[in-house]
């Protein structure tokens, strides 16, 4: 029996990971496929990567464009936080389609199944199964096929004693003998940590160090499945690194000062702050403030780089639902207090939420925020490092060509041998631009 398993240890960031401080991941990277060159989404934002990741295809596809975006509501931009328990289900309300692509979860639904357990936002969660094809464990709500509730609900906590609860229900639930075939375990920590503490220091040392614990106990209860005979490949990694926030613009304020939006709280222009990034909305009846709001944005010192209408596809994103502007905040190479290096500008925080001065903190395209880990180790891959260009798309297909099932009409290429990524990548290449580009 062929199955996969996918553990993504939230945050971790690539050179975080070594024997000291991941002994495990560092073990299972030294026997699998290890993938360096290994890039994120845009915005590098959870809820946005879980997207891209359950469908293998790029905001511009699958319709969620960021942790916080904008929908066209009654004609005014409304903004949401995707994060949200019930946003995917307002946005089927209001666009038709929760996810405009079909996700993991839907592909697998006639082939044994996938059996999700989550323990970061619940917008992140469900958007691996927004319509309920397999079944979803999150602390806000856990959910079978239909969407019909479960009774048996994940009662975790946002923290390292939450993600390690969850990791034994996942083992002895997802990882039975015989069990579904796509099996994810997506771990709170070390992201919940780094936003909360210095990148670097002992307290997200100390959690980290128990995520990678967590995946030690995955990596034991794979090896028995093995040993019983099922042909488990296992994908384990991160969703996007961290950087040290340095400073906070808010970019709405601004645009405000300069005469380009009506008030703060005006709908003409909507600016949806995403960590270290934004995604900027305007109102079709104020086109005509297009070039002048381009040129501006392209002025700022804390803007890294502009996407304007013609350029969002180089990050993976589309000019749909009014969507005019992405920026990718200003960042640097300065060290924290503990040493880390790796640091920017992020968005004033929208919704009330804190800023995130002197922590972590991710969205952009600068060098560690798009530096996470992707290691796998099953049936086509060797211990080796494969330094072609890969990204968050292409996993789903790698997965899918485990259990081998089609995985058409997606944007990403199955990574199972190296000779095969660099084919696919230099005949399709990565939207994503690197960080000498937007420097």
């Amino acid at each position: 029996m062929r199955r996969c398993v996918l553990v993504i240890l939230d945050g971790l960031r690539r050179d975080f990971v070594d024997a000291e401080r991941t002994p495990h991941l560092a073990a299972l990277r030294e026997r699998g496929t290890s993938f360096p060159a290994y890039r994120s989404a845009f915005p590098s934002a959870t809820r946005v990567v879980s997207s891209t990741l359950a469908t293998g295809c790029w905001p511009a596809r699958h319709g969620l464009q960021g942790n916080s975006m904008v929908l066209v509501e009654e004609g005014r931009l409304v903004r949401h936080d995707v994060g949200h328990p019930d946003f995917l289900q307002h946005k089927r309300r209001v666009t038709g389609r929760s996810l405009a692509m079909p996700t993991l979860a839907e592909r697998v639904a006639g082939h044994g199944g996938a059996m999700i357990f989550n323990n970061v936002s619940p917008g992140a969660a469900y958007a691996h199964d927004p319509d309920g094809h397999g079944r979803v464990f999150h602390r806000a709500g856990s959910f079978g096929p239909g969407r019909v509730p479960l009774e048996n609900g994940l009662d975790v906590t946002l923290d390292a004693a939450g993600d390690a609860a969850m990791t034994t229900r996942f083992i002895s639930e997802a990882l039975m003998p015989g069990g579904p075939a796509l099996a994810v375990l997506w771990m709170g920590e070390p992201d919940h940590i780094q936003h909360e503490a210095p990148l670097g220091s002992p307290q997200n040392l100390a959690v980290l160090k128990a995520a990678d614990a967590n995946l030690g106990r995955v990596i034991g209860a794979v090896e028995a499945l093995r040993a019983a005979g099922e042909e488990v490949l296992l994908v384990a990694g991160s969703d996007h690194g961290h950087e040290t926030v340095t400073g906070i613009v808010d970019i709405e304020e601004e645009l405000v000062a300069a005469g380009l939006k009506a008030g703060l709280h005006s709908d003409d222009v909507v600016v949806a702050a995403n960590g270290t990034a934004a995604l900027i909305y305007l109102h079709p009846d104020q086109d005509g403030r297009r070039g002048r709001i381009d040129d501006f944005l392209r002025s700022r010192p804390w803007a890294g780089a502009v996407f304007g209408q013609d350029e969002l596809g180089a990050v993976g994103q589309a000019p749909m639902g009014a969507l005019a502007f992405a920026v990718s905040m200003r960042g640097g190479d300065t060290p924290n207090a503990f040493g880390i290096v790796g640091s920017g500008l992020a968005v004033r925080p929208q919704g009330g939420k804190a800023d995130r001065l002197g922590f972590g903190q991710h969205g952009g395209l600068n060098a560690r925020e798009q530096s996470p880990v992707l290691v796998i180790d099953g049936a086509g891959f060797a211990a080796s490092i494969c330094d072609t260009p890969v990204a968050v798309v292409d996993i789903a297909p790698t997965l899918l060509a485990h259990l081998g099932l089609p995985a058409d009409d997606m944007d990403g290429t199955a990574l199972q041998n190296a000779a095969a990524s660099r084919h696919a990548s230099a005949a399709s290449p990565s939207p994503q631009l690197s960080a000498s580009e937007i420097r």
